[in-house]
């Protein structure tokens, strides 16, 4: 069974930054599980156990090595076209090009 997980996470502390990026750098290292990274969250997207086995080692090595952070998940069963964009975001885009 395929699972689409979006995940966003918030570090209890002044430098957030280096956290995300070092959470997002190890989700992109599985390479059964496609990952898409907006501004906001970043998607996965892979066989249910794959995805939620990933979650919980990385989440837990994230809580290990930077302490407190919020993890912020949404899980739908199924696939979902992680690059999606709907009439209205295509119509944004090109009246910014």
């Amino acid at each position: 069974m395929k699972l689409t997980v979006e995940i966003s996470m918030y570090p209890l502390h002044d430098d957030y930054l280096t956290p995300i990026k070092w959470f997002i750098e190890r989700l992109a290292s599985y390479p059964n599980i496609e990952r898409n990274t907006t501004a906001t969250c970043t998607q996965v997207q892979g066989d249910f156990d794959e995805v939620m086995a990933m979650l919980s080692v990385e989440m837990k090595a994230g809580y290990q090595k930077f302490g407190k952070a919020i993890f912020v998940c949404k899980f739908l069963q199924g696939p979902l076209e992680l690059d999606y964009q709907d009439e209205f975001g295509k119509a944004q885009a090109k009246e910014r090009d």
